[in-house]
């Protein structure tokens, strides 16, 4: 028998099940929108796959009541924790006036919903973290009882944007977490001819915070560092830089082909190690999940995306007239 991690940490069996539930819906959602792309229905797609366990442990470690997100273009499972639903992203996959996220102006990965604290991101890489920052120095200057979390991948951590954030937020003491989602590719630079020091968590020093590199395929691992980030937030001691390391199974996006970069049986040994697989051994060994219910939750999921799906694909256009709301005052 497998020691309970989880109960450990202080997360209960129905807590350890929802998150599993959430990794699988995320990348069950993803699966269909490359389907769907691939069939020529919809646009584009940018891809969570390999990196739900570090979205969904690190979003459960939140307070999905106050706190607010700021999530970059791969962040299927942390939205959906905060509350966006499959029907919220395939409207924004199919560019329906319905989508939360921008009326369909936007390509998808463009996360931001207003009633879930989830602020939108913009198109230029790692702009949401100076964002963040702003966000938590309001907080703080207001006297308001929340901490901002935001996400970004490897590539990202290079960009000025991720440099000044950090900076700024580490001299003020800013109640903010900066999560690096290192999934080796920066599109198609491989981590080596990305930085040189050895870890992105190895920044952290310069900024006067801790960093910590954790197991993005460990759920429990990424749960308990965002959670003890999120602890010293809310006590006054400042931002923290956690970096979860990961693998990014798909191509960058679905315009993107990957066995220009890299090996088919690189990506497969990667495989071995996906956070579906081994979050379910897991979940199996200490006796929560079984066949029955793995069956049930597929089941349950195959129709929410039906639905979603159908929903999506009859849902009305925006009117060409809209293109200009929110441009021009009215």
């Amino acid at each position: 028998m497998t020691d309970n991690r989880h109960k450990a940490l202080g997360l209960s069996d129905d807590k350890v099940l929802e998150m599993f539930e959430t990794m699988l819906l995320a990348r069950r959602i993803d699966e269909r929108m490359w389907l769907l792309n691939r069939a020529g229905k919809i646009p584009f797609v940018i891809s969570c796959q390999g990196q739900e366990a570090a979205q969904v442990g690190a979003a459960f470690a939140l307070n999905r009541e106050k706190d607010y997100i700021l999530p970059y273009y791969r962040d299927i499972g942390v939205v959906l924790t905060f509350g966006m639903t499959a029907r919220d992203l395939m409207l924004s996959g199919f560019a329906k006036a319905e989508d939360p996220n921008s009326g369909g102006r936007q390509m998808p990965g463009h996360f931001g919903q207003r009633k879930n604290r989830i602020v939108t991101g913009s198109s230029p890489v790692t702009t949401q973290v100076p964002h963040a920052v702003g966000i938590a120095l309001a907080g703080k200057m207001k006297g308001e009882d929340f901490i901002t979390f935001t996400t970004f991948g490897e590539g990202s951590s290079n960009q000025g944007d991720f440099h000044e954030g950090a900076n700024f937020a580490g001299v003020h003491k800013l109640p903010v977490i900066f999560m690096c989602e290192n999934n080796k590719y920066a599109i198609s630079v491989p981590i080596e001819k990305q930085l040189a020091c050895k870890q992105v968590s190895d920044r952290a020093i310069g900024y006067g915070m801790p960093g910590f590199t954790v197991d993005g395929n460990d759920p429990l691992a990424v749960y308990e560092a965002v959670k003890a980030a999120a602890d010293r937030a809310r006590n006054g001691e400042g931002p923290t830089l956690i970096e979860t390391v990961s693998y990014r199974l798909t191509p960058h996006s679905s315009d993107d082909d990957d066995r220009a970069y890299r090996t088919r049986e690189e990506v497969e040994e990667a495989k071995k190690l996906d956070s579906i697989f081994t979050f379910a051994t897991y979940l199996r060994e200490v006796g929560l999940l079984t066949d029955e219910l793995m069956n049930d939750m597929e089941a349950r999921m195959i129709k929410v995306i039906d639905e979603a799906t159908e929903y999506a694909e009859q849902a009305p256009y925006a009117d060409p007239e809209d293109a200009l709301r929110y441009v021009y005052a009215d």
